[in-house]
């Protein structure tokens, strides 16, 4: 399951997506975020539980529109990572350095 399970907790694909999203304020195309092998139910299950957004956006490619999802992580995503770093007394990597000074 992408989103909290009944407990509560996030699986560990679905915190490496939310993750991934804190690269980007505005937030990633659905497209990188398939490359990366997130399944399209599980960032469903992200947005259907509050810890993400989705927005449909149209952008060029090669001259001629197209159609994409943007998805952004929410404040309550960033506080869901921020409790499984707490919980599991995970320090800061860089990455994560970087992104709490984007936000």
């Amino acid at each position: 399951m992408a989103a909290p399970s009944r407990k509560g907790h996030l699986s560990q694909k679905a915190r490496s997506a939310l993750e991934l999203l804190t690269v980007d304020p505005r937030g990633l195309a659905e497209p990188l975020l398939l490359t990366y092998g997130f399944r399209r139910k599980m960032l469903a299950g992200l947005v259907r539980t509050g810890l993400a957004t989705a927005q449909r956006q149209t952008v060029k490619v090669r001259g001629e529109p197209a159609k994409v999802v943007r998805i952004r992580i929410t404040d309550a995503g960033r506080r869901a990572i921020d409790r499984f770093q707490a919980q599991t007394g995970r320090e800061q990597t860089d990455g994560d350095k970087v992104r709490a000074d984007r936000r």
